[in-house]
Parts: C-alpha cells; sequence; structure tokens
C-alpha cells in the first residue's frame, strides 16, 4: 500500500472552503460574484473556484458594508477608488524615495 501526501496547499478554494474562510456563508458568495465584486472561477461542471487572495476583498467588502450604508453597485465603485488610491500613493512614494506625503 502506497501513501501520498500533498506537501502544499490547494491553490484554490472551493465555495463552502472559501465561505468558512471568510466567516460567511456560500449563499453571500455567490450573491458577489453574481455582482462582478468577487473574482471566480468555474470549473467545467460549473462550480465556483476561489483564489486564497479573495479573502482579502470579502473581507474589504464587509467592513465596508458595516462602516457605510453602502449598496452593492456603491460597493463596487468605493473599492475600485480605494484600490486606485492605493497605486497613487504607491508610486507617489516610490518617487519620493518612500518619504510620507504628509
Amino acid at each position: 500500500m502506497t501513501v501520498t501526501m500533498t506537501l502544499m496547499r490547494a491553490l484554490r478554494l472551493d465555495l463552502d472552503s472559501f465561505a468558512r474562510a471568510c466567516g460567511t456563508d456560500p449563499e453571500f458568495i455567490r450573491r458577489l460574484v453574481a455582482l462582478g465584486l468577487l473574482d471566480a472561477d468555474r470549473d467545467v461542471s460549473g462550480e465556483l473556484w476561489f483564489l486564497p487572495a479573495q479573502i482579502a476583498v470579502v473581507g474589504r467588502i464587509r467592513r465596508l458594508r458595516a462602516a457605510f450604508p453602502l449598496n452593492y453597485a456603491s460597493l463596487g465603485l468605493v473599492c475600485d477608488l480605494l484600490d486606485r488610491i492605493a497605486v497613487l500613493e504607491s508610486a507617489l512614494r516610490h518617487r519620493t524615495g518612500d518619504r510620507p506625503w504628509t
């Protein structure tokens, strides 16, 4: 009898594992995917698969929903703007030699 072990983590999470990792229910995750707020891959059977980096996206969405009275369409816009701000701040830090702008 041969025993094999995987030495690396799975690169993708199925819907239930992803929802557990995010601390939410799978239906909420499906809703975020349907609204285009969360990226997921579908396999040939239609099952959703997620990269572990998407856990942070769900965390951001949950924090924004808790802190502000935003609908889902607004959440997409706010997330895009926050991403753009992060890119601009990174470019500014690179240009100014890591000196803060304040």
